[in-house]
């Protein structure tokens, strides 16, 4: 799988070994196989989030031999080696070939462009897929800094939904230029 990179981020792929660790215990040291090779990757408590409670079913749906997630990639800061947030597709695409992603990134890193800039890269990826023509998402309507993040990746709002998790929602969508 490629990894995707940022200035500040590298997108390694959401593993099995990552997500039975995490089950197991809160913060936690392993070596990942980055771009450049082996890399120690530092995951802490507060990470993924909201996603965690998603693993059991997420390794429950892995091929007996299959390791990775597909389309699911830890942030992981460059700089520090930090795990700093969670992001990928949520299944496959559509027929028509609509995308959903999903993302959350740790509290700490809030409001430093480390969101905007996952996710950028993300879609970029995304949109190198031959079946992929749009990347959608949703976003709570009081989560305005998720919202902002899609605005500054060019997504356009087209609707409103709701969940029972988080109630009002925005539903965006991206189309490469």
């Amino acid at each position: 799988m490629t990894v995707p990179v940022t200035p500040r981020l590298l997108l390694l792929p959401l593993t099995r070994t990552v997500m039975a660790r995490r089950l197991e215990t809160e913060s936690f040291t392993l070596t990942l196989g980055g771009p450049g090779g082996p890399l120690e990757v530092h995951f802490g408590p507060e990470w993924p989030g909201d996603p965690l409670p998603l693993f059991p079913g997420k390794l429950a749906r892995l091929a007996p031999g299959q390791e990775e997630v597909a389309g699911s990639f830890i942030a992981v800061h460059r700089d520090t080696g930090d795990a700093v947030g969670q992001l990928g597709a949520k299944g496959r695409p559509s027929a028509a070939g609509a995308q959903e992603i999903g993302y959350g990134f740790n509290p700490a890193v809030w409001g430093q462009g480390l969101a905007t800039e996952g996710v950028g890269a993300l879609v970029a990826h995304l949109h190198a897929q031959p079946d992929v023509y749009a990347v959608t998402a949703e976003t709570a309507v009081g989560n305005p800094a998720s919202a902002r993040v899609l605005m500054k990746l060019g997504f356009r709002q087209v609707g409103t939904g709701h969940s029972e998790d988080d109630g009002p929602l925005l539903l965006w969508v991206h189309r490469p230029a």
